[in-house]
C-alpha cells in the first residue's frame, strides 16, 4: 500500500517520502482502517519538523485526522466492526496519510449521516477542539460576544459556527479582502481585517469598551499579548496554539488587574484523562450538523501525492478553511 512517510526531520515537501510499505495489522484495542480522506492541520508539520510535543520514532507516517472504512478489529474491540464509518485519529506515528492505517477504537467516531467523506475528514481535529474550549473550558453562553483570531482557516472557522450556535456574538479577524469575505460568508457578527485595522479598536468600539467575553487564539506571539488589551472583565483567553511561531509569555500581574483567565485547550489529554469529554463532544457535534447548524468549510480536496505541497501551503497560510487530502486518488 502507499503512505508517506518522514525518514528525517525538517519540513513536509523536504523530508515526506512516498512510498510502498505492508498493510498493518491492528493490535489490541485497535483498528485497522481504510482511509478514505485525511484531514491536514497545523500540528502535521510540526511533527515533521520535530516541535510536536509527540515524537514518533523515525520513519514515521503523518496525518493526525482520518475518515474511512474499518477493516479489520483487533483483539479486545467489541464497539466496532469491519464495514463501519468512522473518523477520528490515527495513532501517532502511522498516520493518516496512507491507504491503510492504525486507529486507537477509542478514538474513532461514527461519520454522522449524509456527510461526506471530506467533511468527516475536517470535523475531527477542529470542532472537537472548538466545542471543548468554548463549552468545557470557557462555558460561553448565549449573548456573549466571542473573538475569534484566524477566522477564515480551518481552526477558526469551526469556531465562528460553534460560537453562532451557541447564541454567542461573534467577531473574527483575517488578513485580506477575500478572507475577509469568508468570515461574512459564515455570518460573522463583525469582521476585521487585521492587514489595515487595530482589532483592538474595532473590539472596544463593537462592545461599546466592555471587550470580548472569550478570545479564541490559535496564532500566539503578537496576537496573544494585543488580545489581553480588548478582553472584558471575567474573559477567557482560550489558548489554542502557536501558529505565529512565537510562544506568548501572559503577565501575571495584567490577569490580575483586569481580572480574567488564560485557559489552555489541549484535546489530547481530554481522550486520555477524561474520554467521556470529546465523546459528549462528538454527539453534540452530530446533533448541531444535522440541524444545519455546522458544516465543515473544505476549501481544497487534493489528491494523496500532493500532501505535502499542500502542508507547505497550509503552514504559508495560503488556504482557507481545511484542505482536505482524498486518499484514494
Amino acid at each position: 500500500m502507499r503512505a508517506w512517510q518522514v525518514h528525517e526531520l525538517g519540513e513536509p515537501s523536504d523530508v515526506m517520502r512516498l512510498v510502498d510499505v505492508p498493510s498493518p495489522s491492528p493490535p489490541p484495542g485497535s483498528v485497522v482502517v481504510e482511509v478514505a480522506a485525511a484531514g491536514l492541520n497545523f500540528p502535521d508539520i510540526l511533527l515533521c519538523r520535530g516541535e510536536y510535543q509527540e515524537k514518533p520514532a523515525l520513519p514515521f507516517t503523518p496525518g493526525g485526522e482520518l475518515a474511512g472504512t474499518v477493516v479489520e478489529v483487533g483483539e479486545g474491540v467489541d464497539t466496532l466492526r469491519p464495514g463501519d464509518r468512522v473518523l477520528g485519529s490515527p495513532t501517532v506515528g502511522p498516520g493518516a496519510l496512507a491507504e491503510r492505517t492504525i486507529a486507537p477504537a477509542a478514538g474513532l467516531y461514527a461519520v454522522p449521516d449524509g456527510m461526506s467523506w471530506s467533511a468527516a475528514a475536517a470535523l475531527h481535529v477542529t470542532y472537537q477542539t472548538g466545542w471543548v474550549a468554548l463549552h468545557t473550558r470557557a462555558g460561553i453562553r448565549a449573548g456573549e460576544t466571542l473573538l475569534v483570531h484566524a477566522g477564515a482557516g480551518g481552526v477558526g472557522s469551526a469556531a465562528i459556527q460553534l460560537g453562532k450556535a451557541a447564541g454567542a456574538r461573534v467577531v473574527a479577524t483575517a488578513g485580506g479582502a477575500d478572507k475577509v469575505k469568508i468570515l461574512h460568508e459564515l455570518g460573522v457578527d463583525l469582521a476585521v481585517d487585521y492587514t489595515d485595522e487595530d482589532f483592538v479598536e474595532r473590539m472596544k468600539e463593537f462592545t461599546d469598551g466592555a471587550g470580548a467575553d472569550v478570545i479564541y487564539d490559535p496564532v500566539g506571539g503578537d496576537v496573544f499579548d494585543r488580545s489581553t488589551k480588548c478582553i472584558a472583565f471575567e474573559g477567557r483567553l482560550l489558548v489554542i496554539g502557536f501558529t505565529s511561531g512565537r510562544i506568548p509569555a501572559a503577565r501575571a500581574n495584567h490577569v490580575l488587574v483586569k481580572n480574567y483567565s488564560v485557559v489552555g485547550v489541549h484535546l489530547g489529554l481530554y481522550r486520555r484523562k477524561h474520554p467521556e469529554v470529546p465523546r459528549t463532544a462528538h454527539a453534540e457535534l452530530t446533533r448541531l450538523y444535522a440541524e444545519g447548524l455546522i458544516d465543515p468549510l473544505v476549501s481544497q480536496v487534493v489528491p494523496l501525492a500532493q500532501a505535502p505541497a499542500a502542508l507547505t501551503s497550509l503552514g504559508s497560510r495560503g488556504t482557507y478553511g481545511k484542505v482536505v487530502v482524498d486518499v484514494a486518488t
